[in-house]
């Protein structure tokens, strides 16, 4: 893309692509059978009411996706916090323009420092940990405010 003035590679944009990519198969999987168990007669009594389309999406569609979007998106994000193959042909490890951290565990295990490479992991761990739970927590807030 270097050719329309935006460059990809070893930049913050390249490694956003690529977890992008890694990702989308998450939300996907986990918003595709909320869609296909969706009811059309909400959609239909919304338009007989007067409900525009944006309403319709906004009031209808959106709140029922919504906690499969979230878990979709969190486990995505969960995926992209440890991932390292696809992810470091494009980050380029340019100091604090595009490490990763999966790259510095990597070179701190290559230097033998494992002390470091242990602490990074387990700050890795621990953040998909808090994001996994934090999800948890809100989903049983929303359910009990059914």
């Amino acid at each position: 893309m270097s050719h329309l003035g935006l460059k990809v590679s070893y930049t913050p944009l390249g490694v956003v692509v690529a977890l992008t990519f890694i990702g989308l198969p998450f939300v996907v999987r986990t918003l595709e059978p909320v869609l296909a168990d969706l009811s059309r007669d909400a959609e239909e009594a919304a338009a007989t009411l007067g409900a525009t389309r944006f309403q319709t999406i906004w009031r209808v569609v959106l709140p029922a996706l919504l906690p499969s979007l979230v878990t979709g998106t969190t486990l995505a994000f969960a995926r992209a916090v440890g991932e390292y193959g696809s992810v470091i042909f494009i980050a380029g490890n340019l100091p604090a323009v595009s490490e990763i951290a999966p790259l510095l565990i990597i070179i701190k295990l290559e230097q033998y420092d494992y002390a470091g490479a242990a602490a990074i992991g387990v700050i890795m761990l621990a953040a998909a940990f808090m994001l996994i739970l934090a999800l948890n927590l809100l989903q049983n807030w929303a359910s009990s405010r059914r």
